[in-house]
């Protein structure tokens, strides 16, 4: 089975899927890597290792979403509490 069709699975945290048999990208590995030429009597690149590769990169592009996502709802959180304090001590000092 090819990597394209594989499902992938939930990481502990439940928020990002990855599959089992590698780390995370790291960008000097995106830039670095090089394919191997299909076999003899075909032209170009294995297209199983591409997809393999690009499912990765797209896995690791989507945990990177998911965790800039999460930081702005946290960033929006205490920027919200901040405010509702700042307010509260503005009212406090006016009475």
């Amino acid at each position: 089975m090819s990597a394209r069709n594989q499902r992938p699975f939930l990481v502990s945290g439940g928020t990002t899927y990855r599959f089992r048999a590698y780390p995370s990208l790291l960008p000097w590995q995106v830039r670095e890597r090089r394919f191997p030429t299909a076999r003899l009597g075909r032209r170009g690149l294995n297209p199983d290792e591409v997809y393999a590769f690009l499912d990765r990169v797209a896995a690791d592009m989507a945990a990177v979403y998911d965790a800039l996502a999460q930081s702005r709802r946290e960033a929006a959180v205490a920027k919200h509490a901040l405010r509702r304090l700042q307010s509260g001590q503005a009212e406090g000092g006016r009475r």
